[in-house]
């Protein structure tokens, strides 16, 4: 039997359960319904598992602005970031709205009825289509199934174990062992100390390029000492407006003097190495936030590195042997364990197959409008959040602007919402904008497009967003509203 819900989210990890609690809050009069395809909420943080997996922004802005994360540290673990969503689950009652082991396979939207029929699989094998007024993609961009994994040569001589992050094996013994990890980025430089701690013989971090990297103090003691004045939710707001401003302030600073904000990086750097390691394994040849950059909390990877338990070699790899990898400059590194933290396969809206009266999307011809709605494609809304701050920051301004429009339709008796697009707006960056990164490079083909300018250009700038779509009035040229039963004449310009 068909199931018929009015707002139907999909994806159970942070944005998804933010936008419901939001949902819940805001537009009391819509039902609503997640469907997550896994056993367990979480998304990101349910999935990996690998030591020492963590938050890589501070918590003050990760944590959501209804719901104040309680503790010094800056940056929290895996466990700890579900537990708080646990907790965000359980005070909002959102227990029995998410529905786990349910696969979305595809989505069509019905011009004529105005609504989305959605082909479901749980994991049982079992389908059935739910319909839906509006679909909300609160999958993140990344397949869940698979991570990136380039095929390195004679890979397959290598007689010891070769893993990536997203699968890490359960119970893995490292104790004593010699670990290869092939990557720079933010998992790499986690998996460093945390496997150095966790009793491996000796750990080296394989780049082929150098990557940014800035020391953080693990414990927030200016949030410490003003929760002892201030009650817990004041405390929490005055800090994430503190940490907002320097997110803000350091990236500006990056994109408008950037030898400067290079020169502070690289000296930071030097400061924790004392010469005990070569300065060119940490200078990069790109500007500071070209890429994103790394942090480590009070520069764990740097002391695993000065006290030997560590070491870094950038270089390019010739092939593997069967005991380690041959380095293009002769070198040979041994390894019992070879860990490939080489990056995510992108893919959009969980790899749901979406199409307009049977015409299938391609979400790689599409915008984002307010950085919400995706272009020409009807009550439907993608969150995905910031590359240069916390993603729950977009959450929860994207959220909030998704209940307005909805309570606004609600009010006017409309039944459809669409972002009409001039095509002449696409450009050929995507959402994430000119970052050189490597996962943003492959997402190409699957990625949402920049548009040229406002409310199609995606900014990157919480601030100004937030203000942006606080404000937002949906009496513009680029919204149009209908009534079910309306008879239009119209076709998405931007669906193949």
């Amino acid at each position: 039997m068909e199931k018929q819900v009015d707002v139907l989210i999909i994806g159970a990890g942070i944005s998804g359960i933010g936008l419901a609690v939001h949902l819940s809050k805001n537009c009391p009069q819509r039902n609503f319904e997640i469907l997550e395809r896994r056993e367990s909420f979480g998304g990101t943080w349910d999935l990996f598992r690998y030591p020492g997996i963590r938050s890589d922004s501070d918590m003050s802005t990760f944590g959501f602005n209804f719901k104040p994360w309680a503790k010094e540290k800056v940056l929290a673990s895996g466990a700890e970031i579900k537990g708080y969503l646990s907790d965000v689950i359980s005070e909002n009652n959102l227990k029995d709205k998410i529905h786990f082991g349910h696969r979305v396979l595809s989505a069509n939207y019905d011009s004529a009825k105005k609504k989305w029929f959605v082909e479901i699989e749980d994991n049982n094998n079992k389908k059935q289509t739910w319909s839906a007024n509006f679909v909300m993609g609160c999958t993140g961009y990344y397949n869940y199934d698979q991570g990136y994994a380039p095929k390195f040569p004679k890979q397959e001589d290598f007689k010891g174990q070769f893993i990536h992050p997203q699968h890490w094996p359960e119970n893995l013994d490292y104790t004593g062992k010699k670990v290869v990890i092939i990557g720079s980025g933010a998992t790499a430089i986690t998996l460093v100390p945390s496997m150095v701690k966790g009793g491996a013989g000796h750990v080296t971090m394989l780049q082929r390029s150098p990557t940014y990297i800035a020391t953080i103090p693990s414990i927030d003691f200016i949030y410490e000492k003003t929760r002892k004045f201030m009650s817990e939710e004041t405390a929490y707001k005055f800090t994430r407006a503190r940490n907002i401003g320097m997110q803000r302030g350091i990236y500006a600073l990056a994109q408008k003097y950037p030898k400067t904000v290079r020169r502070l990086l690289l000296k930071g750097i030097e400061l924790q190495l004392k010469g005990k390691v070569d300065m060119k394994h940490f200078t990069p040849s790109y500007n500071p936030w070209d890429q994103r950059l790394c942090v480590v909390p009070d520069g764990d990877l740097f002391k695993a590195l000065r006290e030997s338990k560590a070491s870094v070699e950038t270089d390019q790899i010739e092939k593997f042997t069967a005991n380690g990898i041959q380095l293009k400059s002769g070198k040979h590194l041994e390894a019992d364990i070879v860990i490939s933290a080489t990056g995510l396969e992108i893919q959009i809206l969980g790899g749901v197959k979406g199409s307009i009266d049977g015409k299938p999307m391609n979400t790689s011809q599409h915008m984002l409008y307010q950085g919400v709605m995706v272009s020409d494609v009807p009550n439907m809304a993608m969150i995905i959040g910031y590359i240069n701050a916390s993603w729950t920051l977009k959450v929860d301004i994207a959220a909030d602007y998704i209940c307005r429009l909805i309570n606004h339709m609600d009010k006017n008796g409309y039944d459809e919402v669409i972002a009409h697009a001039d095509p002449l707006q696409l450009e050929q960056d995507t959402i994430m904008g000119k970052m050189s990164s490597g996962y943003i490079a492959r997402a190409a083909d699957v990625m949402p497009k920049q548009g040229k300018q406002a409310p199609w250009k995606i900014t990157n700038n919480y601030l100004a967003d937030r203000k942006e779509l606080k404000d937002a009035k949906f009496n513009d040229d680029v919204l149009q509203f209908h009534k079910r039963g309306e008879q239009e004449d119209r076709k998405p310009k931007l669906v193949s």
